[in-house]
């Protein structure tokens, strides 16, 4: 179980980590400046295990890693969202955070509500109801359990 943070559509990975700390030298040193123009308590407040919900296109914008690569450090086990920007779910998966589909969710869940995700069987239960999301490919499902495609191919 986990909690839910909820984005509006079209979020951008300059709201996600704004550009001015992409400077810092590591993502444990960005980290703590996550979504902090749309939640500024948000890096304070969420712990491993929670998830990001949000509406369309999630992630668009620029191509930098460090989007989704801030989401993972902090613990967070998804995003879920309506759809995504093609460059930040390719970066998610280079880095193994499951980014997941689902056309419902966001418009029953609200910020705080505790929510389980079964990703091998594409189900997300929250509130007592079920929800239908990406059901993931056994391989890509490999992929992310590696620590992402990049540490894939490495292995």
């Amino acid at each position: 179980m986990g909690k839910v943070f909820r984005f509006h559509k079209d979020v951008d990975t300059d709201q996600i980590i704004a550009s001015q700390y992409l400077l810092f030298p590591t993502i444990d040193e960005m980290k703590v400046h996550t979504f902090e123009s749309l939640n500024s308590d948000f890096a304070s407040q969420v712990k491993p295990g929670d998830f990001v919900v949000a509406d369309e296109n999630f992630g668009c914008g620029s191509s930098r890693e460090q989007a989704p690569s801030v989401l993972k450090a902090l613990g967070v086990k998804a995003v879920i969202a309506k759809s995504f920007a093609r460059i930040f779910y390719r970066n998610a998966i280079n880095i193994g955070m499951p980014v997941i589909v689902s056309k419902e969710l966001y418009d029953v869940v609200k910020d705080g509500d505790e929510m389980e995700l079964d990703l091998q069987a594409g189900v997300i239960t929250v509130g007592g109801y079920t929800y239908s999301c990406t059901k993931l490919p056994a391989k890509m499902q490999e992929i992310l359990d590696q620590g992402g495609l990049i540490a894939s191919l490495n292995q």
